[in-house]
Protein backbone atom coordinates (compact mmCIF):
# COMPACT_ATOMS: atom_id res chain seq x y z
CA UNK A 1 0.00 0.00 0.00
CA UNK A 2 2.73 2.43 0.70
CA UNK A 3 4.92 1.64 -1.93
CA UNK A 4 1.56 2.37 -4.28
CA UNK A 5 1.08 5.57 -3.07
CA UNK A 6 4.54 6.49 -3.67
CA UNK A 7 4.30 5.78 -7.01
CA UNK A 8 0.74 7.72 -7.50
CA UNK A 9 2.91 10.66 -5.40
CA UNK A 10 6.41 10.49 -8.47
CA UNK A 11 3.08 10.36 -11.15
CA UNK A 12 2.03 13.57 -9.79
CA UNK A 13 5.16 15.17 -8.98
CA UNK A 14 6.19 14.24 -12.70
CA UNK A 15 3.03 15.69 -13.93
CA UNK A 16 3.75 19.13 -11.68
CA UNK A 17 7.31 19.16 -13.25
CA UNK A 18 5.99 18.86 -16.83
CA UNK A 19 3.64 21.25 -16.48
CA UNK A 20 6.75 23.74 -15.27
CA UNK A 21 8.89 22.98 -17.76
CA UNK A 22 5.76 23.39 -20.91
CA UNK A 23 5.02 27.01 -19.02
CA UNK A 24 8.90 28.07 -19.06
CA UNK A 25 9.52 27.07 -22.20
CA UNK A 26 6.59 28.00 -24.18
CA UNK A 27 7.65 31.40 -24.75
CA UNK A 28 10.91 29.99 -26.53
CA UNK A 29 9.32 27.91 -28.25
CA UNK A 30 7.15 30.55 -29.42
CA UNK A 31 10.14 32.98 -29.84
CA UNK A 32 11.79 30.20 -32.29
CA UNK A 33 8.43 29.58 -34.45
CA UNK A 34 7.82 32.98 -34.70
CA UNK A 35 11.03 33.61 -36.01
CA UNK A 36 10.30 31.28 -39.12
CA UNK A 37 7.14 33.22 -39.93
CA UNK A 38 7.33 35.61 -42.94
CA UNK A 39 5.78 39.19 -41.39
CA UNK A 40 3.05 38.99 -42.80
CA UNK A 41 1.86 35.73 -40.95
CA UNK A 42 3.65 36.95 -38.18
CA UNK A 43 0.33 39.18 -37.57
CA UNK A 44 -1.54 36.10 -38.32
CA UNK A 45 -1.17 35.54 -34.21
CA UNK A 46 -1.05 31.75 -35.05
CA UNK A 47 1.34 29.29 -33.08
CA UNK A 48 2.22 27.54 -36.42
CA UNK A 49 3.61 28.45 -39.21
CA UNK A 50 1.82 28.78 -42.37
CA UNK A 51 5.15 28.24 -44.21
CA UNK A 52 8.79 28.38 -42.64
CA UNK A 53 10.53 31.33 -44.15
CA UNK A 54 14.13 31.67 -43.64
CA UNK A 55 14.71 34.69 -44.94
CA UNK A 56 14.63 36.58 -41.67
CA UNK A 57 17.85 34.46 -40.79
CA UNK A 58 19.61 35.26 -44.23
CA UNK A 59 18.55 39.07 -43.73
CA UNK A 60 20.47 39.26 -40.21
CA UNK A 61 23.20 37.72 -41.56
CA UNK A 62 23.88 39.43 -44.85
CA UNK A 63 22.10 42.79 -44.51
CA UNK A 64 23.02 43.73 -40.57
CA UNK A 65 25.86 43.54 -38.40
CA UNK A 66 24.45 41.07 -36.24
CA UNK A 67 27.54 38.57 -36.87
CA UNK A 68 29.49 42.21 -35.67
CA UNK A 69 27.19 42.47 -32.68
CA UNK A 70 27.53 38.90 -31.77
CA UNK A 71 31.50 38.84 -31.58
CA UNK A 72 31.36 42.31 -29.51
CA UNK A 73 28.85 40.47 -27.02
CA UNK A 74 30.93 37.77 -26.58
CA UNK A 75 34.28 39.82 -26.23
CA UNK A 76 32.73 41.76 -23.67
CA UNK A 77 31.24 38.79 -21.78
CA UNK A 78 34.01 36.88 -21.60
CA UNK A 79 36.73 39.43 -20.68
CA UNK A 80 34.34 40.38 -17.88
CA UNK A 81 33.75 37.36 -16.57
CA UNK A 82 37.63 36.19 -16.83
CA UNK A 83 38.52 39.72 -14.65
CA UNK A 84 35.69 39.26 -12.01
CA UNK A 85 36.44 35.13 -11.58
CA UNK A 86 40.04 36.62 -11.24
CA UNK A 87 40.24 40.00 -9.24
CA UNK A 88 36.93 39.19 -7.39
CA UNK A 89 38.16 36.15 -5.67
CA UNK A 90 41.70 37.67 -4.91
CA UNK A 91 40.06 40.57 -2.84
CA UNK A 92 37.43 38.03 -1.30
CA UNK A 93 41.07 35.94 -0.48
CA UNK A 94 42.48 38.89 1.30
CA UNK A 95 39.63 40.13 3.17
CA UNK A 96 38.50 36.52 4.23
CA UNK A 97 42.02 35.47 5.36
CA UNK A 98 44.62 38.12 6.29
CA UNK A 99 43.45 40.71 9.03
CA UNK A 100 45.26 44.26 8.69
CA UNK A 101 43.91 47.51 10.36
CA UNK A 102 40.57 48.81 8.20
CA UNK A 103 39.47 44.82 6.81
CA UNK A 104 36.21 45.86 8.12
CA UNK A 105 35.69 49.17 6.97
CA UNK A 106 36.74 48.15 3.64
CA UNK A 107 34.34 44.97 3.61
CA UNK A 108 31.67 47.44 4.72
CA UNK A 109 32.30 49.90 2.28
CA UNK A 110 32.33 47.67 -0.54
CA UNK A 111 28.99 45.79 -0.06
CA UNK A 112 27.68 49.56 0.55
CA UNK A 113 28.01 50.04 -3.25
CA UNK A 114 25.51 47.38 -3.70
CA UNK A 115 22.88 50.21 -2.50
CA UNK A 116 23.82 52.60 -5.31
CA UNK A 117 21.21 52.19 -8.08
CA UNK A 118 23.07 51.73 -11.49
CA UNK A 119 20.81 54.50 -12.68
CA UNK A 120 22.71 56.99 -10.22
CA UNK A 121 26.31 55.75 -11.62
CA UNK A 122 25.99 55.63 -15.42
CA UNK A 123 26.55 59.91 -15.61
CA UNK A 124 30.02 59.73 -13.75
CA UNK A 125 30.68 56.50 -15.85
CA UNK A 126 30.05 58.17 -19.01
CA UNK A 127 32.14 61.22 -17.32
CA UNK A 128 34.61 59.09 -16.77
CA UNK A 129 35.02 57.39 -19.98
CA UNK A 130 34.73 60.39 -22.44
CA UNK A 131 37.36 61.98 -19.85
CA UNK A 132 39.60 59.22 -20.55
CA UNK A 133 39.04 58.54 -24.41
CA UNK A 134 37.07 55.46 -23.67
CA UNK A 135 33.53 56.12 -25.60
CA UNK A 136 32.71 53.78 -28.35
CA UNK A 137 35.69 50.93 -27.13
CA UNK A 138 35.65 48.17 -25.90
CA UNK A 139 37.09 49.43 -22.74
CA UNK A 140 34.57 51.59 -22.66
CA UNK A 141 32.07 49.02 -22.22
CA UNK A 142 33.94 46.86 -20.15
CA UNK A 143 35.62 48.60 -17.19
CA UNK A 144 32.19 49.06 -15.17
CA UNK A 145 31.99 45.59 -14.82
CA UNK A 146 35.71 44.58 -14.53
CA UNK A 147 35.48 43.73 -10.41
CA UNK A 148 31.92 43.85 -8.73
CA UNK A 149 31.09 44.37 -5.23
CA UNK A 150 28.62 41.07 -5.50
CA UNK A 151 31.38 38.82 -6.45
CA UNK A 152 33.68 40.03 -3.81
CA UNK A 153 31.12 39.42 -1.48
CA UNK A 154 30.17 35.82 -3.00
CA UNK A 155 34.13 34.97 -2.93
CA UNK A 156 35.07 36.73 1.11
CA UNK A 157 31.96 34.66 2.36
CA UNK A 158 32.81 31.29 0.63
CA UNK A 159 37.22 31.92 1.62
CA UNK A 160 35.82 31.97 4.87
CA UNK A 161 35.31 28.14 4.78
CA UNK A 162 38.87 27.88 3.62
CA UNK A 163 40.89 25.53 6.48
CA UNK A 164 43.61 27.86 7.77
CA UNK A 165 45.62 25.20 8.83
CA UNK A 166 45.68 24.31 5.06
CA UNK A 167 46.77 27.73 4.29
CA UNK A 168 49.72 28.10 7.26
CA UNK A 169 51.17 24.41 5.82
CA UNK A 170 51.59 25.81 2.72
CA UNK A 171 53.12 29.24 4.27
CA UNK A 172 55.75 27.02 5.95
CA UNK A 173 56.77 25.23 2.84
CA UNK A 174 57.43 28.49 1.52
CA UNK A 175 54.54 29.32 -0.53
CA UNK A 176 53.97 33.07 -1.30
CA UNK A 177 50.34 34.50 -1.10
CA UNK A 178 49.74 34.31 -4.60
CA UNK A 179 50.54 30.97 -5.06
CA UNK A 180 48.51 29.90 -2.13
CA UNK A 181 45.58 31.77 -3.74
CA UNK A 182 45.77 30.18 -6.77
CA UNK A 183 46.75 26.59 -6.08
CA UNK A 184 45.13 26.19 -2.20
CA UNK A 185 42.13 28.73 -1.73
CA UNK A 186 40.62 28.35 -5.36
CA UNK A 187 40.37 24.70 -5.80
CA UNK A 188 38.72 24.89 -2.38
CA UNK A 189 35.58 27.37 -3.91
CA UNK A 190 35.10 25.95 -7.79
CA UNK A 191 31.01 25.82 -7.02
CA UNK A 192 31.39 29.55 -6.10
CA UNK A 193 33.73 29.94 -9.31
CA UNK A 194 31.27 28.34 -11.43
CA UNK A 195 28.56 30.35 -9.86
CA UNK A 196 29.83 33.56 -10.37
CA UNK A 197 31.10 32.73 -13.36
CA UNK A 198 27.50 32.17 -15.19
CA UNK A 199 26.10 35.54 -13.26
CA UNK A 200 28.71 37.39 -14.59
CA UNK A 201 28.69 35.91 -18.27
CA UNK A 202 25.22 36.30 -18.50
CA UNK A 203 24.68 40.10 -16.58
CA UNK A 204 27.27 41.00 -19.42
CA UNK A 205 25.58 39.11 -22.07
CA UNK A 206 21.58 40.48 -21.38
CA UNK A 207 23.63 44.39 -20.35
CA UNK A 208 21.79 47.17 -22.19
CA UNK A 209 21.46 50.09 -20.56
CA UNK A 210 25.35 51.19 -20.11
CA UNK A 211 26.41 49.66 -23.75
CA UNK A 212 23.47 51.84 -25.45
CA UNK A 213 24.88 54.80 -23.75
CA UNK A 214 28.70 54.26 -24.45
CA UNK A 215 28.43 53.22 -27.60
CA UNK A 216 27.70 55.40 -30.88
CA UNK A 217 28.38 53.23 -33.92
CA UNK A 218 27.29 49.95 -35.39
CA UNK A 219 30.48 48.32 -35.17
CA UNK A 220 30.37 48.55 -31.29
CA UNK A 221 27.44 47.95 -30.48
CA UNK A 222 26.55 44.49 -28.94
CA UNK A 223 23.71 42.20 -29.50
CA UNK A 224 20.62 43.80 -27.02
CA UNK A 225 21.47 47.39 -28.42
CA UNK A 226 21.60 46.20 -32.34
CA UNK A 227 18.15 43.98 -31.43
CA UNK A 228 16.69 47.03 -29.76
CA UNK A 229 17.42 49.49 -33.09
CA UNK A 230 14.71 47.02 -34.92
CA UNK A 231 12.14 47.70 -32.19
CA UNK A 232 11.30 51.40 -33.67
CA UNK A 233 8.55 51.24 -36.37
CA UNK A 234 9.46 52.67 -39.92
CA UNK A 235 7.27 52.68 -42.84
CA UNK A 236 7.29 49.02 -42.84
CA UNK A 237 6.07 48.65 -39.33
CA UNK A 238 8.56 46.91 -36.76
CA UNK A 239 10.19 44.13 -38.29
CA UNK A 240 9.03 41.54 -35.15
CA UNK A 241 10.16 38.44 -37.41
CA UNK A 242 13.82 39.86 -37.65
CA UNK A 243 13.88 40.09 -34.02
CA UNK A 244 12.84 37.03 -33.02
CA UNK A 245 15.40 35.90 -35.44
CA UNK A 246 18.18 37.66 -33.40
CA UNK A 247 16.63 36.75 -30.11
CA UNK A 248 17.04 32.91 -30.67
CA UNK A 249 20.87 33.35 -32.04
CA UNK A 250 20.91 35.27 -28.78
CA UNK A 251 19.47 32.54 -26.62
CA UNK A 252 22.09 29.94 -27.89
CA UNK A 253 25.47 30.65 -25.39
CA UNK A 254 22.83 31.07 -22.74
CA UNK A 255 21.60 27.59 -23.50
CA UNK A 256 24.91 26.13 -23.66
CA UNK A 257 26.35 27.57 -20.66
CA UNK A 258 23.70 26.19 -17.93
CA UNK A 259 23.43 23.01 -20.01
CA UNK A 260 27.61 22.65 -19.17
CA UNK A 261 27.45 23.96 -15.86
CA UNK A 262 24.06 23.77 -14.09
CA UNK A 263 25.05 21.26 -11.96
CA UNK A 264 27.86 24.04 -10.90
CA UNK A 265 25.79 26.98 -11.07
CA UNK A 266 22.95 25.16 -8.25
CA UNK A 267 25.33 23.73 -6.42
CA UNK A 268 26.66 27.54 -5.51
CA UNK A 269 23.67 28.95 -4.94
CA UNK A 270 22.89 26.07 -2.65
CA UNK A 271 25.85 26.71 -1.09
CA UNK A 272 25.82 30.44 -0.64
CA UNK A 273 23.07 30.63 1.43
CA UNK A 274 24.89 28.12 4.12
CA UNK A 275 27.91 29.48 3.99
CA UNK A 276 28.93 31.68 7.15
Amino acid sequence: MKKKKREIGAVFIHIFLLAGVMIVAFPFIWMILSSLKSISDFYNFSFLPKKIDWSGYQYIFQETEFLRWYWNSIVVAVTVTISCLIFNSLVGYVLAKHRFPGAKIVFILILSTLMIPTEMLVIPWYVMGSDFGWVDTYWGIMFPGLIEAFGIFLMRQFMLGVPDDILDAARIDGMGEFKIWWRIALPQVKPALSALGIITFLGNWNAYLWPVIITATDNMRTLPVGISLFSTADAGGIKWNLIMCMSTMAVIPMIIVFLFFQKRIVEGIAMTGVKG
